[in-house]
């Protein structure tokens, strides 16, 4: 299965919806958001142009402005999560959440195979003991250029796309 792993939208409804558009022709099963979609029309724009399971970890960009989704457990086809997010995708136990100070507390928890976050607006990878550790970088291309990561489950290799380079 691959699955998207975005973060840090900023209501960039134009870049966002590029994403969407490669997850529709290469067959993307779910997304996990890691934060900062930062309104709710980005949140309603992302569910009415994805048809797949969304999972989404608010960021610091959501709060007050996505007051009315903070405790409702699932929107649309979104499964939402005040503070972090934890799943089971094929078989891997997996995190996300969008500061890194608190993906690191995961990874170190031993719980996880994988946990992703945001933030930073910088793609990055690590390993914390046996624990995966990335960063998407950011949708929005706010200090670094828009990027996002797909995670092949059958083999545990992710890929990292450039916004601007998708056709």
């Amino acid at each position: 299965m691959k699955i998207s792993i975005i973060s840090d939208i900023h209501n960039n409804e134009t870049n966002l919806k590029k994403v969407l558009d490669y997850c529709a022709r290469n067959s993307i099963e779910k997304i996990i958001c890691c934060g900062d979609l930062a309104s709710e029309e980005t949140l309603n724009f992302l569910c009415d142009n994805f048809s797949g399971e969304i999972f989404f970890a608010f960021g610091n960009m959501d709060n007050g402005q996505l007051e009315n989704f903070e405790f409702i457990p699932e929107y649309k086809n979104v499964k939402l999560f005040k503070n972090y997010g934890e799943t089971s995708i094929d078989g891997k136990k997996t995190a996300f959440v969008h500061f890194p100070d608190i993906a690191k507390k995961l990874c170190q928890s031993g719980k996880y195979d994988f946990v992703f976050y945001g933030h930073t607006h910088k793609p990055w990878t690590e390993k914390v003991g046996n624990c995966t550790m990335l960063n998407p970088g950011n949708v929005a291309g706010e200090i670094y250029p828009p990027t996002f990561a797909i995670w092949n489950t059958e083999n545990d290799k992710f890929d990292l796309f450039r916004i601007h380079d998708l056709k």
